[in-house]
């Protein structure tokens, strides 16, 4: 594994002050802190929040600054290490021990190799989980990216989505007595995948929060389970392009049928819906059907646009080649009725 060096990551010097550590500590937390960022760059600033918290955990604790000096005072960041194995015949915390105290510990490989040990000694003497999570489970939340056509169709589908919940460890504030978190390193927030079977409503909209019950974390003893707070955003597939609260789809239509005129059955967000094409249609030619797109927030539906593309059939009968030589013979009668299309 790759040695970390933690002075680097507060920005201070090897000889560094209680005081200097803490000032160092405080600004980078507040700088790092996930809250303070957008969704865009969020996950970098966990990541860093991540860091900058191991760091002090370390060397804001003189026993761990102290073993952490006489251990890595020979090695440059970035450089393999190879981790202590104890004092005084004190055996090294394996992964799987370090798991079974911690879960799924936010600390890195390196920070458990070197004092895995010492943190279940600690973990020993205070409870594991917070009094405000003593009974009913935390509740968890999560967005799903549903496809358009999904959407449209409903009916029951399963889905995996990546979800973030509050640290039951330390109720979100980040430390557990007087050290950081083992299980969310200080953010107070812990991301999961946990797979669904979704029953998606049949007026499905964009931005719905559903609220599963009992899909949160289990609670303590036989108390209830927390709840799961499902975020749906409906997005563009192979099928239908999502603007908004309107639907767009493609239609296939044979060329004569554009010159002569035709109808096409196309699937709306509110069932089939039989669509005139009108005569001398033009390939990208955008036909409008009200109120037949996504549901909107306040009510009512969006509209339903079907987008003209000009296809020939699989296999052509010898009436359909026929058709489509007149059609070029006449190359005048495609261009000769005005059609009104959508703005």
């Amino acid at each position: 594994m790759k040695f970390q060096d933690y002075y680097e990551v507060l920005g201070i010097a090897r000889d560094a002050t209680p005081e200097d550590i803490k000032k160092a500590y405080r600004k980078l937390a507040l700088k790092w802190h996930p809250d303070r960022h957008d969704a865009d760059d969020r996950e970098q600033a966990e990541e860093m929040f991540r860091r900058v918290n191991e760091a002090n955990e370390v060397l804001s604790d003189p026993d761990k600054r102290q073993r952490y000096d006489r251990f890595g005072e020979n090695w440059e960041h970035g450089q393999d290490f190879e981790p202590p194995q104890g004092e005084s015949g004190a055996r090294r915390m394996t992964p799987e021990e370090f798991e079974a105290v911690f879960g799924n510990s936010g600390f890195s490989d390196f920070f458990e190799s070197m004092f895995g040990d010492q943190m279940r000694s600690a973990h020993r003497e205070r409870p594991s989980r917070h009094a405000r999570f003593a009974h009913r489970g935390a509740d968890v939340r999560a967005e799903l990216a549903l496809p358009a056509t999904l959407a449209i169709h409903g009916g029951k589908n399963r889905f995996e989505v990546p979800t973030v919940s509050t640290c039951e460890r330390c109720a979100a504030v980040g430390f557990v007595g007087e050290n950081v978190c083992p299980t969310c390193v200080g953010v107070g927030r812990v991301r999961e995948s946990r797979v669904i079977d979704l029953e998606i409503p049949s007026a499905v909209r964009d931005g719905m929060t559903m609220r599963l019950r009992g899909l949160g974390h289990p609670g303590q003893g036989d108390a209830e389970k927390g709840d799961l707070y499902l975020n749906l955003r409906i997005v563009s597939d192979d099928t239908y392009t999502v603007k908004g609260d309107d639907l767009e789809a493609e239609v296939p239509v044979a060329p004569w049928e554009a010159v002569a005129g035709s109808k096409a059955n196309v699937m709306t967000a509110d069932g089939v819906v039989s669509v005139r094409v009108p005569e001398g249609s033009r390939s990208g030619m955008r036909l409008r059907v009200r109120g037949k797109g996504l549901a909107r927030a306040g009510g009512g539906r969006g509209d339903f646009y079907a987008v003209v593309r000009l296809a020939l059939p699989d296999n052509l009968d010898a009436e359909q080649r026929e058709l489509l030589e007149r059609a070029g013979r006449g190359a005048g009668v495609s261009g000769g009725a005005r059609i009104r299309e959508a703005s």
